[in-house]
Order: C-alpha cells, then sequence, then structure tokens
C-alpha cells in the first residue's frame, strides 16, 4: 500500500489543505479498478469508518497477493468541510466561500479523459477539490462515494443504465434500497463519473462491469464499530464479486431483494409549519396512502396548535430528519411511493 498527501490551495496566501490517498498496486491489468471516497460532506462519518473497517482487510489481501485491480482510497474526501465550524457547529456540506453544495458542480465532462478537465487555477479551494476528486476517480471501473442520510434506510443512488447489472453489488453490500435516476444537471460526484460513458458506444462503456453510485449509509449519528464492520464487509464482497479483490472463500453474493424505485417516486414532503416534530412512522416503515406521517406541535398549549401531515400515496419511509425542530417548508421524510410523485422537486438527486 502507498500512501500520498494531496494539497488544495485555498483562496487567500498561507492557506492550504491536505488529504491522504491510500493505493493498492493490483497484479493484474485486466481485473477491474476501484475508487472509494468517504465524507465528501464532511459531516458524514459511517463511510469513513467503514473505510477504517475495511483497509486491514485490503491489506491482508495484498500480503496474500489477492488483490488483482488496482484500488485507490479516499477515506476523507473534504479537508475543506472539516474544517469548517460556525460558532461550534460543523458545517461539512456547503463550501462557506461560495454557499454551493460539496456534491455539487461537479464537472460533467463528454468523455472520460483527465485531458478535459477544467483549469481550475483561477477557481476557488472547493472547485480545485472537485477537479482533483474526480482527476483521482476517472477510469476507475467501480467509483463508490460513501455518504449518510439524517435517519435513514441503507440505500444506493445508481444510474438507470447500470441497473439490474450492479444487482450484484446491491446484494453484496446488504442494502435496504436502490434508487435509480436518469438524468443530473447538477454535477454530483456520481453523475461526473458515470455522464463520461453515457454517450460512448457499448463496448467501449462496459455498463456490464461499471460500477457507480451514491452509497447512503443509514443516519448521520450511525457512526457505530458494529456497523463500520458490518460495512466494510459489504464493500469487500462488492469489491470480491466484481474481481477487483481474490478471495475463494466468499460465495457469489445472492439475488438482491430489496427495494427498487424510481427517483421520480419519491416525495419529500415539506413541513407545512415550523414547530416541533412527532414522528409517527420511521425508517422502513410501510404506509398506505392518507396515514398519518407525523405531528407539528407548532402552538403549545392552544386549540389548533398542532398540525398533521399525511401520506400523498402508499410506499416505503426511506428517510427522515434527525432533528425534531422544523421550520415550514424544509423537508419532513422521503416517502418512497408506488407511483410517480406529484412532487417536481424529485427529479433530482436530493444529496
Amino acid at each position: 500500500m502507498q500512501k500520498s498527501i494531496e494539497r488544495i490551495a485555498d483562496d487567500s496566501e498561507g492557506h492550504s489543505y491536505e488529504f491522504p490517498v491510500f493505493r493498492f498496486e493490483g497484479t493484474d491489468k485486466a481485473a477491474p479498478s476501484a475508487y472509494l471516497q468517504a465524507a465528501l460532506h464532511a459531516g458524514e462519518l459511517p463511510g469513513v469508518v467503514a473505510i477504517d473497517a475495511l483497509m486491514p482487510m485490503l491489506e491482508k489481501a495484498e500480503a496474500e497477493g489477492r488483490i488483482k485491480g488496482s484500488i485507490t482510497v479516499v477515506p476523507q474526501a473534504n479537508p475543506i468541510g472539516r474544517a469548517q465550524y460556525h460558532f461550534g457547529e460543523h458545517q461539512g456540506r456547503f463550501h462557506l466561500g461560495t454557499r454551493t453544495n460539496f456534491n455539487r458542480g461537479f464537472p460533467l465532462l463528454a468523455a472520460p479523459d483527465v485531458e478535459l478537465l477544467p483549469d481550475t487555477t483561477l477557481g476557488t479551494a472547493d472547485q480545485r477539490l472537485k477537479t482533483r476528486l474526480l482527476q483521482l476517480s476517472i477510469g476507475h471501473d467501480i467509483v463508490l462515494d460513501l455518504h449518510c442520510d439524517d435517519e435513514g434506510l441503507a440505500y444506493l443512488y445508481v444510474h438507470a443504465r447500470l441497473w439490474p447489472a450492479m444487482a450484484d453489488c446491491a446484494a453484496a453490500m446488504g442494502v435496504d434500497a436502490v434508487i435509480l435516476w436518469d438524468e443530473d444537471t447538477d454535477g454530483t460526484f456520481e453523475g461526473a463519473s458515470i455522464t463520461p460513458y453515457l454517450n460512448l458506444p457499448a463496448e467501449v462503456a462496459r455498463f456490464d462491469r461499471r460500477v457507480a453510485t451514491t452509497v447512503e449509509y443509514r443516519g448521520i449519528l450511525d457512526v457505530d464499530g458494529a456497523l463500520a464492520g458490518a460495512d466494510a464487509e459489504g464493500l469487500y464482497r462488492l469489491l470480491v464479486a466484481r474481481g477487483v479483490v481474490q478471495d475463494q472463500a466468499l460465495s457469489t453474493p445472492g439475488s438482491f431483494t430489496g427495494l427498487v424505485a424510481p427517483l421520480e417516486n419519491i416525495d419529500m414532503m415539506p413541513a407545512p409549519r415550523a414547530g416541533a416534530v412527532l414522528y409517527k412512522v420511521k425508517p422502513g416503515d410501510r404506509v398506505a396512502e392518507g396515514a398519518l406521517l407525523a405531528t407539528i406541535v407548532h402552538a403549545p398549549g392552544e386549540a389548533g396548535g398542532r398540525t398533521q401531515l399525511f401520506a400523498p400515496q402508499a410506499g416505503i419511509i426511506l428517510t427522515r430528519r434527525s432533528r425534531r425542530i422544523i421550520r415550514a417548508g424544509e423537508d419532513l421524510l422521503k416517502l418512497v411511493g408506488d407511483r410517480k410523485s406529484a412532487d417536481a422537486r424529485s427529479g433530482t438527486l436530493e444529496d
């Protein structure tokens, strides 16, 4: 294993950010290669501890000559967000300088060629970080971007062109659901990883062996040793199933039996009033159309001081907010409905 340090210049003189990159050299140039990164939203740590648990497994495989394809690992992909605090509260989702989501604004290239990456010499630090992360990942057959939601099931975002070929990956990782999407106009990292291949001939794009996904490891508070170990085993099983790592002790993943739905079926369920949230449902619950989802206490102790929120259609609760104070218009939960949502906002990746 080789460790290197990447440095990203700040927008002010005398400042820079750095993050480590670990590389395992494969023994078979024909084997698929893999790129894994975590904490692009710097406060989302389940993927970080999963990689921490995965690294000894990869080092053991390397020592035994079982790493066939090259592997690049970035355990903490966002040193800028990691350093951002406001009055003691960590702010790792948006770059405070540009007010841009760290998982937006990645270059959507016409082909998987690093020469097409933009020159960010005169750009901002977050633009330089995004360009460098994409540069590190381009050319890998497998690209995993590890995130987490607020409170939720474990699920994947997957481009529709990669499904059902990626069903083995979902089964190997043991996730509960897969959300399919087919257009990215905002420049997510996942979108930037798959867009360069969409207009290539099928024999070049090789969607049968390509993996690109945003992995949502449950909730932001699920930073736990046992969960990290299970998630690491899932990542390892994926790498074995796809031929990056050889391990004859592991069997082929079974069929994926979790929920599969298009992104357009998600209802985001905004809060009609500000106040304290009393949830009636939790992630994983199946609800009927018209079922009570939550009550918002907006005028405590007063007649009419509660407002209820009901399911617009039948479906599965995918996620909900972890905090119990809400403002009017903020999204309370994600409901994966049995049919297309009437909410037009569901047309793009929310994360």
